[in-house]
């Protein structure tokens, strides 16, 4: 069973999912645009859908490689979402708020990999 923490960190990633989405959504109509709009959209899901699937995690290796997982697609998306931005083909500004949450999962997934293995 998920604790506060968890539900409110899964909320979150919720709502970053769906900014991340219209932010999709709103790209010129390019064909680079295109094509790795798609790879961000299944990186950037890809963090939420990951991390929910941990959450049911049957033991604590298992969870910790949902993390790992999840903190590899953090890393793709802030490339993806790097590159459109820096092409024009995306908002700036937000680009760089998606930037700075994925920044930010990538911290919080770090960190909670060091804890689970007894790093930190």
């Amino acid at each position: 069973m998920a604790n506060a923490k968890q539900i409110e960190f899964k909320k979150r990633l919720y709502r970053f999912v769906i900014r991340l989405i219209k932010f999709i959504e709103n790209l010129k109509k390019a064909q680079t645009s295109r094509i790795i709009s798609d790879q961000l959209l299944r990186s950037g899901t890809g963090i939420l859908g990951t991390y929910i699937e941990g959450l049911s995690s049957s033991s604590k290796r298992e969870y910790t490689n949902y993390f790992n997982y999840s903190l590899k697609s953090a890393n793709e998306s802030k490339a993806w979402v790097s590159i459109l931005k820096d092409t024009g083909n995306g908002d700036r500004k937000e680009a760089d708020w998606i930037l700075k949450e994925l920044e930010e999962y990538s911290k919080i997934f770090a960190s909670s990999i060091l804890t689970l293995k007894g790093k930190k």
